[in-house]
């Protein structure tokens, strides 16, 4: 669910959601007839930084009209802001996109721009906002490729993607430069969420494997909760979860599925390690299902997470990302919880239950919880990308 973004720029109007990423196949069209160039296009700053790009990638056609339709519709940065000064765009027809480029009259205010704008999106509820990043800062201008197959092309060169998220991963292997603004990365990273960007063969790091983080333990656990029965977990869990009113532990109950929301466990529980297990919310009847959580005692909490992980790295294998109604695996010591509710998870977090993620090139900021979960290739975390804590 991650957001696809792409930037562009007219004199009075830009997009800035190509500063997150951008959907291919989402542009428009190129003009019917190849769009004209002004004299300060043709041999200016605009015109350098083509030839510079045309070493790496296509970029032909380049215009600086402001209606040119090759320009995405969007909102920031209007001309101006960020100290932008000129504005273009050009077309990589063999990756079937297009490149804006901006030139900053000052490029750490442009960076100073970007990252305020970004923080701004996070502080406004949009925690992903930036993570998959399509700023490429170069020497004197700025490109903004639409298309991840341009991007992909273009940091061969000394470009650097520009990422101001603070959840946004740089894994090892790829170069790491300090920008001109602190708490944000330049890299040669190409992020993606359908898994056509730069590839990341990292499994998520515990905190044993590297430098210490705020939040996280160099060895062991900060703690996680426990309960003796099915009755306590209910108990733990009842403001965090509708299980007060709504709540059975009856096999055929418990085995409710539908469209909106589906467990981690399926088929026979004791094959996942679990030896208890209650179905909190209101199954279908004459309405939608609503609510729906799944509670489990477990005695083994390894083969839990075993069988969770394969669930879960074939979801994502699928198309590149979870399902939204697929629930997420909450562990204690000896229980857990599924839900898919965002806000549920956050409710259980602060019972210091932890979500077992398993997806390559995972990583958590500072100030959020990373531990070791019982399998190989997996952590514990309270940090979701999509769903911050606030």
């Amino acid at each position: 669910m991650r957001l696809q973004r792409i930037i562009a720029a007219t004199a009075t109007l830009c997009c800035l959601t190509a500063l997150s990423s951008c959907k291919e196949g989402g542009q428009p069209g190129a003009p019917a007839a190849s769009p004209s160039t002004s004299a300060a296009a043709a041999a200016g700053p605009l015109a350098e930084a083509q030839q510079y790009l045309r070493q790496f990638a296509n970029c032909d056609d380049l215009s600086d009209r402001p209606d040119d339709p090759r320009v995405p519709a969007g909102d920031f940065p209007k001309a101006g802001q960020w100290s932008v000064k000129e504005l273009g765009v050009c077309s990589d027809k063999v990756r079937q996109g297009e490149i804006v480029i901006a030139v900053p009259a000052d490029m750490k205010q442009f960076q100073e721009g970007y990252k305020k704008y970004v923080l701004d999106r996070i502080d406004g509820g949009d925690g992903a906002y930036g993570l998959e990043s399509r700023v490429l800062i170069g020497k004197g201008f700025v490109a903004f490729p639409t298309s991840t197959k341009t991007a992909l092309a273009l940091v061969r060169s000394d470009l650097r993607v520009l990422t101001c998220n603070p959840g946004a991963p740089v894994p090892k292997g790829y170069k790491r430069e300090k920008p001109l603004v602190e708490h944000c990365n330049l890299s040669d990273f190409v992020g993606s969420e359908d898994g056509s960007g730069s590839p990341n063969l990292e499994t998520p790091q515990d905190p044993a494997g590297g430098g210490e983080k705020l939040g996280q333990p160099k060895t062991g656990s900060l703690g996680l909760p426990r309960a003796g029965s099915m009755a306590e977990l209910r108990t733990l869990v009842g403001n965090s979860l509708d299980c007060e009113k709504h709540f059975s532990t009856d096999p055929d109950a418990v085995a409710i599925e539908s469209i909106d929301y589906a467990p981690v466990v399926t088929g026979s529980a004791p094959e996942w390690g679990v030896t208890g297990r209650a179905l909190c919310g209101e199954p279908a009847g004459a309405q939608r299902a609503r609510n729906l959580s799944w509670l489990d005692t477990v005695v083994d909490m390894k083969l839990l997470q075993t069988k969770a992980k394969a669930a879960q790295l074939a979801d994502y294998k699928d198309d590149g990302k979870l399902r939204e109604t697929a629930s997420r695996l909450l562990v204690g010591e000896n229980i857990a919880v599924e839900t898919n509710s965002p806000s549920s998870r956050r409710g259980l977090y602060q019972l210091q239950f932890l979500y077992l993620n398993c997806i390559p090139g995972f990583s958590a900021p500072s100030g959020y919880r990373l531990e070791k979960s019982k399998v190989e290739g997996c952590v514990l975390t309270n940090w979701e990308p999509d769903h911050p804590l606030d």
